[in-house]
């Protein structure tokens, strides 16, 4: 780990005296990498987790693999076409505060690691439309160049290829419902320019789209008239004059300049960052980007404090997930959910006081990705997962809580109570055994009592919904469920 440490506030104590005063709203997304590969899954270690350099199959003393990156996964390395690793990132970003992502991604070419993103991306998209959140794309055109230098596309042909790109990208995502939308348009950042650098063939690019998807335009740092605006990235390049450490005043310079030429543009997203630690040196791939300290979470709370409450249209977390560059807010085994934690915290001072979500909330997404794991191949169990995650994303959290309580325990529960004077009605959720479950009836509820065994109800994958008539001499009538079987 590097020892280099510096003090660095960006105005702390300024942003806090603005806690009573709200933002404009404004969606937070943050911004996703889609490219892990890990073995349990797919077979192999991906180049993200190795950088040809670490061996993932080898253990430290706590157990943890040998990783490309500084920090390690709370769950351990993924891979991003994992169907339970997306519903676990989608649902602690819908716990988060967070309001949807935007995918790395290099296009749907055949062609190094592009086309294995793609289909991460792909699938990582349904799990964000259910979740109810947004999705947006960042497109690298830097691998234009590469295609062209590994002969893959012709200089000559690379302006037609980036307009099939789009096309593919209109079919595929703009036309979705859940794809980021600014004044009807869809939302497209590009990570540059770095090969098509004139205005006028973002244009050309832009023309095969329909009217009712001209993107609203982003790239890095500075505006192209064909554009919306820009978005900030962490300005690492600065830290080179400063024994690769980024300073403070070079951030806050930084920062405020770009927020102060977004201002002129009709749209600029302005981003928040927790950190940046790079392995890239360790890993023998390149020298490192530079140094920016976490400082206990002041790094992003300065950030996000920034961007939450000036004049942008969009707030960018950058980012979610790039363990190569140290830059990550999901959970870790480093720091929790802390960076999450000050998502939520302000989002509710700042953009939504009624935000209802806390830190403790965030384990219920982490709960359902281990039993997940636990009963993988269980359909009862997986069916109850199912709607223990469509509580978690309708907000009702005690129901799901419960639900996955039950799972944990090994045993049924009942739920969603209600009576209307001749009868009552409940859900039985749980862990319902293969056996299904008895259903027992008391006049007094104590142990050992009067139980008697109603009937044995069937096991089922659908919501099992119970009504049971009720006496109306009776004075009291409890009832209770257990696996049959037992």
């Amino acid at each position: 780990m590097f020892a280099r440490r510096m003090v660095y506030s960006l105005g702390i104590a300024c942003l806090l005296a603005l806690a009573s005063a709200h933002a404009a709203p404004k969606q937070v997304m943050v911004h996703y990498m889609p490219w892990f590969v890990a073995k349990p899954y797919s077979g192999s270690w991906g180049w993200h987790w190795t950088m040809n350099h670490f061996n993932p199959d080898t253990l430290n003393g706590s157990g943890e693999r040998n990783i490309a990156s500084w920090y390690y996964p709370l769950i351990g390395p993924y891979d991003s076409a994992d169907p339970v690793v997306l519903e676990y990132h989608a649902l602690l970003m819908k716990l988060g505060g967070i309001d949807g992502v935007i995918v790395d991604w290099y296009g749907m070419d055949n062609y190094l690691d592009y086309g294995l993103n793609e289909q991460r991306t792909a699938a990582l998209y349904p799990w964000i439309a259910k979740a109810g959140l947004k999705f947006s794309l960042c497109y690298e055109d830097a691998t234009i160049q590469q295609e062209v230098n590994g002969g893959y596309i012709t200089s000559a042909g690379a302006l037609t290829h980036a307009q099939q790109t789009m096309l593919f990208a209109q079919t595929n995502f703009f036309d979705g419902p859940a794809f980021l939308r600014w004044s009807n348009q869809p939302v497209l950042l590009n990570f540059g320019p770095q090969y098509f650098k004139m205005n006028s063939q973002w244009q050309s690019i832009f023309s095969v789209l329909d009217a009712t998807n001209q993107p609203a335009f982003f790239t890095e740092d500075n505006r192209l008239p064909v554009g919306a605006g820009a978005f900030d990235w962490p300005p690492m390049y600065l830290s080179q004059t400063n024994n690769g450490v980024l300073a403070s005043d070079a951030l806050e310079s930084y920062l405020l300049g770009f927020q102060v030429q977004g201002g002129f543009w009709p749209a600029f997203i302005s981003s928040a960052f927790p950190r940046f630690h790079d392995i890239y040196a360790q890993a023998g791939v390149g020298v490192s980007y530079g140094y920016l300290d976490d400082q206990s979470g002041d790094t992003l709370r300065a950030t996000l404090g920034r961007a939450v409450t000036n004049s942008s249209t969009f707030v960018q977390v950058v980012t979610w997930n790039d363990y190569g560059e140290g830059t990550i807010v999901e959970p870790t085994v480093d720091y929790g959910f802390r960076d999450l934690g000050i998502i939520q915290d302000y989002r509710r001072q700042f953009l939504d006081s009624t935000f209802p979500y806390h830190t403790n909330d965030l384990t219920l997404a982490l709960r359902l990705y281990n039993l997940r794991r636990t009963y993988a191949g269980k359909s009862l169990a997986a069916a109850e997962m199912d709607r223990a995650f469509s509580n978690i994303v309708s907000g009702n959290l005690a129901i799901a809580n419960l639900q996955l309580g039950g799972l944990e325990a090994g045993r049924p529960v009942l739920y969603n109570l209600s009576s209307n004077g001749n009868q009552v009605q409940f859900t039985i959720g749980g862990y319902i055994s293969a056996a299904g479950v008895q259903l027992q009836t008391s006049s007094s509820g104590s142990f050992p009592s009067n139980w008697q065994t109603g009937t044995t109800i069937p096991a089922t994958t659908n919501t099992m919904v119970i009504t049971a008539p009720v006496s109306a001499d009776a004075s009291a009538c409890f009832f209770r469920i257990q696996n049959a079987g037992l």
